[in-house]
């Protein structure tokens, strides 16, 4: 039996437009495969997560008007689908089995995640029943994504008889975890339970979320079979043969692992490109500072949409240097976007003089700061209304940790791409991205980073040294460390004691953030919920 994966990238919300992929999709599998038997991700017909569209009636509606219709839409391939499941006031994250008109089994998710960003439980009720289904002699041990990540309902389904474990699966990108759910999740599974594994993944981009796909099918001794390539959709067919032995899988291209800086800039790509397109924006807009991070946020947008979809300012200030200037000009020219430079002078010096009564003699400092940070937002906006593009936020995890960030200043935009990235990361990324083309002005990484609100301004007056700061965010934020486990760690007690303290200080802002793309275990947003008011103070 030829069984055919189909790795998509779905609309949340575009059940018709969600059905209509799945009925093109089934068409290729069974014509240009032969495929008897389609599997495609965990909640299919809604995309995933739905979140709480699942409370709408109207997405009730549409959702039992496509299963209806769904079973005379698709003829000579059978059909392994997710979709959600109302019984009355409960609702399932279930998956159907679909063959010659007739749905021959349903199967309900038994187990819910509900943790990091998974929050199903909000939604699903768990089922309890283990679902083996029979196709042609074989029989399919049918799964919904966390299912397989414990060992009980692959056990349950290998108890009842099954030749071959499905999973349907919605599962985020996380640097690192590819390794561990295709080894020590789905390879343990198949050496387990002695039978294949074949898990369909989604892949794209939902808000601050990123599904990297990488479909794969292990054998039953939990080695590696076929792998779909990451980051994009992909159809391919793997072939399970009846042995005296059992089922044996023959499979097809094995793509391999990309490494990390790839990985992250894959799911950075195609995250910042589905939130771009899927919205609706016919670009981005960008302020282009000659700083590192503005400098990253431009060469990944231009890789991710086209250097035509990019537009960049320069808005300068008294104390923008002339290294700035030159330095965004030349990456501009390079990467080929639209540049202007537009001054931030006459809007700066209306708000002083605004503010001057009030402010009276007091000394300048943070205050006339964000003023400057606050100008280049209102502009940004300005052009973002005009023509349909999307503000990019070109802050990192470090300043979004510590507060280093304007609100409704350098904090304005609709996304911010390298919202989970460490100044480290980025970094990082900078030297692997140069390295596969020199686009990146040298200086703009030699540099030392500056907000340049004022005079011989550079971030080290305020922070930390970055390789300090980011190793106790990671530890503190990532890992869950307290106080005293970093100070025992051997970082300076000083150094943790303001840390932590400008992170709980900062929470009020990261809250009226624009989302960022997720790459790491613990993310600002879904991922971390702290309250803004709080007399906590940890040890």
């Amino acid at each position: 039996m030829r069984v055919a994966l189909a790795q998509l990238n779905l609309l949340v919300g575009d059940v018709a437009g969600n059905v209509s992929r799945v009925v093109e999709a089934a068409a290729r599998a069974r014509d240009e495969f032969g495929a008897r038997l389609i599997v495609f991700p965990e909640l299919t017909l809604t995309g995933y997560p739905p979140e709480d569209l699942l409370l709408h009636a109207g997405l009730r509606a549409q959702v039992e008007a496509a299963l209806r219709s769904l079973p005379g839409q698709v003829t000579g391939i059978a059909v392994l689908i997710g979709f959600p499941e109302w019984d009355g006031a409960r609702c399932f994250n279930s998956a159907a089995l679909i063959d010659d008109g007739a749905t021959l089994v349903r199967y309900r998710k038994q187990c819910l995640p509900n943790y990091a960003v998974f929050d199903e439980k909000r939604y699903f009720t768990a089922g309890d029943q283990t679902c083996v289904a029979t196709l042609d002699g074989v029989r399919f041990g049918i799964t919904i994504c966390e299912d397989l990540w414990l060992p009980e309902p692959a056990a349950a389904a290998r108890a009842a008889g099954a030749d071959v474990l499905l999973n349907l699966s919605a599962s985020p990108f996380q640097v690192g975890r590819e390794a561990v759910r295709e080894r020590e999740v789905f390879g343990r599974r198949a050496r387990e339970t002695g039978v294949s594994v074949l898990s369909v993944q989604l892949v794209g981009g939902q808000d601050d979320l990123v599904f990297d796909g990488g479909s794969l099918v292990v054998a039953a001794d939990g080695s590696l079979v076929a792998r779909a390539r990451a980051f994009e959709e992909a159809l391919f067919s793997v072939e399970f043969t009846r042995t005296d032995d059992g089922v044996s899988v023959q499979g097809g291209e094995i793509h391999s692992e990309a490494g990390r800086e790839a990985s992250i800039w894959g799911a950075l790509s195609l995250g910042l490109r589905d939130y771009v397109e899927k919205n609706g924006f016919g670009g981005v807009v960008i302020g282009l500072s000659g700083g590192m991070d503005s400098a990253l946020g431009v060469v990944l947008a231009a890789d991710a949409l086209g250097s035509d979809r990019v537009h960049t300012v320069m808005m300068p200030s008294r104390h923008t240097t002339q290294m700035s200037r030159s330095d965004a000009d030349e990456l501009a020219r390079t990467l080929g976007v639209d540049h202007r430079e537009i001054s931030i002078e006459p809007v700066y010096q209306s708000l002083l003089d605004a503010l001057a009564p009030s402010f009276g003699d007091r000394p300048i400092g943070i205050a006339e700061q964000n003023l400057q940070a606050r100008a280049r937002g209102v502009l940004l906006m300005g052009l973002s209304n005009k023509f349909g593009w999307l503000v990019l936020a070109t802050g990192n995890k470090s300043e979004f940790a510590v507060g280093y960030a304007t609100l409704y200043g350098d904090m304005a935009g609709g996304l911010a791409p390298l919202k989970d990235l460490t100044k480290t990361t980025v970094y990082e990324l900078a030297n692997w991205r140069n390295s596969r083309e020199p686009v990146i002005p040298a200086r703009i990484i030699a540099r030392a980073p500056s907000a340049e609100l004022a005079p011989d301004q550079v971030d080290q007056d305020s922070l930390p040294p970055y390789d300090v700061l980011d190793a106790i965010i990671v530890d503190y934020i990532e890992h869950g460390h307290t106080s005293r486990q970093l100070i025992a760690d051997g970082h300076d007690a000083a150094t943790v004691r303001k840390v932590v303290e400008m992170i709980k200080g900062s929470e009020y802002k990261r809250r009226q953030a624009a989302p960022g793309i997720r790459i790491t275990g613990r993310a600002f947003g879904r991922d971390r919920r702290y309250p803004i008011t709080s007399g906590y103070r940890s040890s």
